[in-house]
Parts: structure tokens; sequence; C-alpha cells
């Protein structure tokens, strides 16, 4: 019975401790995202690659900066003409984590928020004319969520207008 009742004990706090490594975003987390980038947000497709780093400096808010690189372009077709576009975006932003006001998911983290930064364009183009897309500042915005299976590793996702119109990869939590 003392065995039961010991391996009971343990349980349960094993229970616990998992719960809190779940627990949603809170003041000091730190979280890393990356991943892919589909659907360029200035005028075409494409795929690319980002990451974004931010620290938690309230149990809602957190703050950090991300970087993206987009590309896409088209060969030639029957016209012979062939351009490409390539985009690198380095920006700070925030987050409010607002899951924990009305959802009881300790593994799911939902946030929104804002980006200011600089995107660097390059293009090169075989026709006439010239470059539609500048360098320059940019404003964005984005709504996301984390789902983590582990403690400090899960997905995430995130829609907007910033570098891509989807981003997904993977999360991690320090």
């Amino acid at each position: 019975m003392k065995k039961t009742l010991f391996m009971l004990v343990v349980a349960a706090l094993f229970s616990a401790a998992s719960e809190k490594a779940f627990a949603q975003f809170e003041k000091g987390d730190k979280l890393l995202n990356a991943g892919i980038n589909l659907g360029g947000t200035y005028g075409g497709g494409g795929v690319g690659v980002g990451a974004s780093f931010e620290g938690g400096i309230h149990d809602f808010i957190s703050v950090g900066g991300q970087f993206d690189y987009m590309h896409w372009g088209y060969g030639g077709g029957i016209y012979g003409y062939g351009w490409s576009y390539n985009f690198i975006n380095i920006a700070a932003r925030g987050s409010y984590h607002y899951g924990k006001h009305f959802l009881k998911l300790d593994n799911l983290d939902l946030y929104a928020g804002p980006a200011l930064g600089y995107r660097v364009a390059s293009s090169s183009y075989d026709g006439l004319g010239h470059d539609a897309y500048g360098s320059g500042v940019f404003v964005g915005a984005f709504a996301g969520a984390r789902y983590y299976f582990k403690p400090n590793l899960g997905v995430f996702a995130e829609v907007g207008y910033n570098a891509a119109a989807l981003k997904a990869g993977i999360a991690f939590k320090f």
C-alpha cells in the first residue's frame, strides 16, 4: 500500500511539473521561430526562409526581431524575358499573447502584433522597363499560433502582411 501511495504522489508531482513546463507564454520566456515563408506580400509569390526571436517582458507581451529572405521570379516564357526579385527584411517586432485570456490549453500560444523594419530589394529583368520595387522602411502586422508538443519544442504558423502571407515552421521556447 505504501508503494502504491508513493507512486501516486510521484506521478502527481511529475504531472504538475509537466503541466507547468507546457504553460502558456509568460514573462521571461525566450521564443525562437524558424521556418519557410509562402506567398510573398509584394505582389508575387515565392518561397523563402525566415526566423524570429522574442523575449517576454510581461506576462502578455514579448519584443524581439526577425529576419526573412524571399525570392520569386519567372524564366521568360514565349517572349524570352525573365525576371527575378529578392527581398531581405530585418525588423523589430512585438507580440501580444492573448490566448491565455480565453483558452485553457497550456500548450497553445496565440499571439498577434506589429513589425517595423527595413526591406532590401533587388531585381533583375531581361526586358525593357525598370525595377518596380525598392528598398525602404516597411510596416507589417501578423497573427499566429504556436503549438508545443514538448515543453520547449513545437510548431508555429503566422499569417499577415509581413515578409510573406504565410509563415510556418518549428518553434523553440527557452
